[in-house]
């Protein structure tokens, strides 16, 4: 283990949206690069290091507008799982251009595109140094993204999740839209629950505390934040018992 990180295993979690980056859909190449470029750094350092991912997929599809014209909820969230593979299959192909090892993992079967995921098969690819990217959620409907990787992290045994964002941490509102928002460097998953802050849903929350997972909110378009977090350093905002 490399002295310079605190984590060997870990679990990165990707909203669709920073796949996205300037753009208002779909996938530009320039988020993909900063975010492939930070993974490839910490892997580098720390060759061993047992990465896995989990993605969103707002930046191809959110069913909430549709659901509301008359869309019925378990479609749109097949659908919104469909767009996680897609986003899936991008990082994968980024990071094996620069050398890196992965396999997709989906909870749906698509078996063309990606390995249907079982738990020991992703334990053997990671004993194997690669990259793990879960797609496809937990392959169920009512079930968000968020919740997804926290069910893989404490399935693959990950010491900490790491859930990116677009703003430094968590805040009690839009730091965008009000300048003079509260930050919180620190939170209890309780204080999560109680304040309703947007950290991730309840039941991702809840599944956490109930196997007091930490979670580390930090800001991903910041050249060198995957790396300062898993080195320990106060980056963001951290949340535990």
């Amino acid at each position: 283990m490399c002295a310079a990180l605190k984590y060997n295993r870990v679990l990165l979690k990707i909203s669709g949206e920073a796949l996205q980056g300037q753009d208002s859909f779909g996938i530009d190449p320039h988020a993909l690069i900063n975010i492939t470029d930070q993974i490839g750094e910490v892997l580098t350092l720390q060759p061993d290091l047992a990465l896995t991912l989990v993605i969103g997929g707002g930046n191809i599809f959110r069913g909430q507008r549709l659901e509301e014209t008359g869309l019925k909820r378990t479609t749109g969230d097949y659908m919104g799982m469909l767009g996680t593979i897609i986003n899936a299959l991008a990082i994968q192909e980024y990071l094996e251009v620069k050398g890196f090892e992965t396999r997709v993992l989906s909870a749906l079967k698509v078996e063309i595109v990606a390995e249907t995921y079982i738990r020991r098969r992703a334990l053997r690819h990671l004993e194997k140094r690669r990259v793990v990217i879960f797609a496809a959620g937990t392959g169920n409907p009512y079930f968000t993204t968020d919740t997804a990787a926290v069910l893989r992290a404490n399935e693959v045994g990950a010491e900490i999740i790491l859930k990116a964002t677009k703003v430094d941490g968590v805040y009690d509102s839009d730091p965008i839209e009000n300048p003079n928002a509260q930050f919180f460097p620190r939170l209890t998953y309780m204080e999560v629950i109680e304040k309703r802050l947007k950290v991730m849903d309840t039941t991702a929350i809840s599944l956490a505390m109930e196997n007091n997972l930490p979670i580390s909110v930090f800001n991903l378009t910041k050249r060198g934040n995957i790396k300062r977090v898993l080195s320990g350093e106060p980056v963001g905002t951290l949340v535990t018992g």
